[in-house]
This record gives C-alpha cells, structure tokens and sequence, in this order.
C-alpha cells in the first residue's frame, strides 16, 4: 500500500470548502481502495487516511462513513477501519440486485436526462471506447465511476439512487481484483459505451438490453473468477 500523499489530475484541495472537501476524500479513497492501492484486510487508521490524502479529519471522517455505508470500509470501534475481503458469493448477489435496479436507473436515465447530461453520456461512451483501444484501466475505472454517478442523477429516483449506490464500488473493485486473469477490459469498455450511448439516444428499451448483456458479461466473468480460484 502506498503510503505518500494519493495524487490524481481530478483533485485540488487549493479553495475548497469543506463539503468539496469530503467529496475530494471520498474519491480518492473509493479509488485507492477499489484499485487496491488500499488492499482488501488492510487495518488502517483515520489519521493515515488524513496523511494518505492531505486532507483534514472531519471531511475525511465524514467521506470514511460514506465509504461505510457502501461497505467499503468497516469501522472497527477501538481498533480502526478495515478494508473488507472480496467474497465471490455476495459479489454474485450483489450480481442479482444491480441487475434489477441497473435496468430501472438506465431505463429512468434515458427517459429523462437533460440535453446536458445526453452530451456528458455521449463524452462518456467516447471515453469508454478510448479505453477499450488503450487498455487503459484506472482510465476506465474513472469512466466507469462518472457513468454510475451520472446515470443515478439523471434517473431522478432517490430510492434507486440509494440502492444502487452502495453496490457500484464493491462491483469496481472485484472487478478490478480479477479482470487481468478473468476479464477482457476491450470487450467491458465497449458494453459500457452501448448503455452509455443508448441513454443518450433517449433509448430506454435499448439501454436496458445493453444493459442486460454488460451484466451478463459480468456474470461470467464472476463465475470464471471461481474456477480460477479452484484451480
């Protein structure tokens, strides 16, 4: 685990208040940890996470229990934060539940999102075809992150919104854990770029068929993850 400052194009600190702040902490904490730069069964305190990111306590504490609620950290009382083990059961519930509330959000996205939120998913279908050709993963990670957010935005359902939230994260990190043995990041990129470019079409029907095939995809890549692990 690295243990210098974590650094990204995406943040600077110079001016921000402190809800900025708490939302700096906590991308770059959901990026170190779904990216293991943090790895899973890590003990680590708040004040290494202060150090790690430069940024204060109390937006850090406050970007810490976000990262809670979505099970990406544990609070240990009198011991720390733990960064939880993957476990391949739960990631194929969790498999089960995306797909049914994915398909309300996508659906919900392409019928309602703002010209401006239809030109940022177009942006983000390009990205994610730049990255299939690059091969370019925490490229694809960033993408990816910005797609779900967008997506739960544009639905303009709170219930969804809460639901799927706090599955995203865990979903990118096991991911992210096994696709180099498991995964082709091509073929993940350009399923992303169909939903992505079917909701900027306002295309609910096609999103959720996009959709469908991107989590088929995933399932198979879970399930193959399994053999591996038996081999």
């Amino acid at each position: 685990m690295e243990s210098s400052t974590l650094e990204s194009p995406l943040f600077n600190l110079t001016g921000k208040t402190k809800a900025k702040l708490t939302d700096i902490a906590y991308q770059q904490l959901e990026e170190a940890i779904v990216t293991l730069r943090i790895p899973p069964g890590t003990l680590i305190s708040e004040q290494a996470l202060s150090e790690m990111t430069g940024i204060g306590r109390t937006p850090l504490r406050e970007a810490v229990q976000r990262l809670a609620r979505e099970h990406l950290i544990l609070v240990m009382p009198q011991r720390g934060l733990l960064i939880p083990n993957i476990d391949i059961g739960k990631q194929l519930r969790l498999l089960e539940t995306r797909r049914e509330i994915e398909r309300l959000v996508c659906r919900s996205a392409a019928k309602r999102a703002s010209e401006q939120q239809r030109a940022s998913f177009v942006r983000l279908a390009e990205a994610f075809n730049a990255a299939a050709i690059d091969g370019d993963d925490v490229a694809f990670m960033r993408s990816d992150r910005e797609f779900n957010e967008l997506c739960l935005v544009a639905a303009r359902n709170e219930f969804a919104e809460s639901a799927l939230r706090s599955l995203n994260g865990l979903s990118r990190r096991f991911w992210y854990l096994h696709y180099k043995q498991a995964a082709d990041l091509p073929e993940m990129a350009r399923l992303h770029a169909s939903v992505a470019g079917a909701i900027a079409a306002g295309d609910p029907a096609e999103a959720a068929r996009c959709l469908d095939r991107l989590i088929d995809n995933i399932e198979t890549f879970t399930k193959a993850t399994v053999l591996l692990d038996q081999l």
